[in-house]
């Protein structure tokens, strides 16, 4: 996978690095990537087909809703690479299984996409956003930009959502996070959105404590013990 850099993503990158809303802080990011294999990714994307195929070749499972019925198909396997490659990528430290992947990410629609920003970014939009750069709100100008990027009529839009203990993207203090992908197959081009809001009362406690700590530290190296 290819970082592919884009102008229009640059400026609501900007913008989403740091959103402080008093209490809390919403945090996010717009990436780019080519399907176009580099460096270790062939290797990787030959590894995580076979653990997809070993998964299939012992499991019994015939629920239709299960992942077997997804990774039957050649075409749904290969996209389920690409996308556990883009996190590869996004978060190179972590461990990221094929299946277990699968089992968090879910096939949306924008408009529910829509309902989901809406629901958890309107202040930052209609009111941070349009007092630092006014016209087109937020949304707008993320819907244009994807546009321009991966042409969104033509994209297949995922949501990712593991449990909390194994969600690279949360931070200390995170109250919600939501990661989506926005893929197209003509284009073999992939745009990740990944947003959380934390707490800023959590950070401020752990800086308190961490405070105290070293403060009570600084007592005790001045004391023969």
């Amino acid at each position: 996978m290819k970082f592919l850099e884009y102008t229009p993503l640059d400026r609501i990158n900007d913008f989403l690095s740091e959103v402080n809303l008093g209490e809390r802080t919403i945090k996010g990011r717009l990436e780019a990537y080519s399907c176009k294999h580099t460096g270790t990714d062939k290797k990787l994307s030959l590894s995580l087909e076979n653990e997809i195929l070993d998964y299939l070749g012992k499991s019994s499972d015939t629920d239709s809703s299960s992942p077997v019925e997804f990774l039957l198909s050649r075409s749904s396997r290969k996209t389920l690479i690409y996308l556990v490659l883009t996190l590869y990528h996004m978060y190179p430290d972590y461990d990221f299984s094929a299946v277990k992947a699968h089992q968090f990410l879910t096939e949306e629609s924008w408009d529910t996409f829509k309902q989901i920003f809406d629901t958890n970014m309107l202040e930052a939009s209609r009111y941070e956003w349009i007092e630092a750069y006014g016209g087109s709100s937020l949304l707008e100008t993320i819907y244009k930009a994807l546009d321009e990027v991966v042409k969104l009529s033509e994209c297949e839009i995922y949501s990712y959502n593991p449990d909390s203990d194994a969600d690279p993207f949360l931070e200390k203090g995170a109250i919600w996070s939501f990661s989506f992908f926005f893929y197209n197959r003509k284009l073999k081009r992939v745009v990740s959105l990944s947003f959380c809001c934390l707490s800023n009362l959590v950070a401020d406690g752990f800086a308190a404590d961490n405070l105290c700590y070293e403060e009570d530290g600084e007592i005790f190296d001045n004391m023969d013990i």
